[in-house]
């Protein structure tokens, strides 16, 4: 597992958190998942890769910057 972080645009609030973090474990259940909400920040130790992580986020309809 690696840790990888990404800045997200649009995270605001409990339901954002839980959206991105499930979106997340949903392709890497093991995945260990961190949203803070101040500056968008995703940290995750997971097996995916960064592609696989922004198209989970995204998914979700957020928007990976960073």
């Amino acid at each position: 597992m690696a840790t990888m972080e990404l800045t997200v645009q649009g995270l605001t609030c409990g339901h954002c958190v839980r959206a991105v973090t499930e979106a997340i474990q949903a392709r890497d259940p093991a995945a260990q998942v961190a949203v803070t909400l101040e500056g968008g920040l995703v940290r995750a130790e997971t097996v995916l890769d960064r592609l696989a992580m922004v198209a989970a986020i995204e998914g979700e309809g957020y928007k990976v910057t960073g």
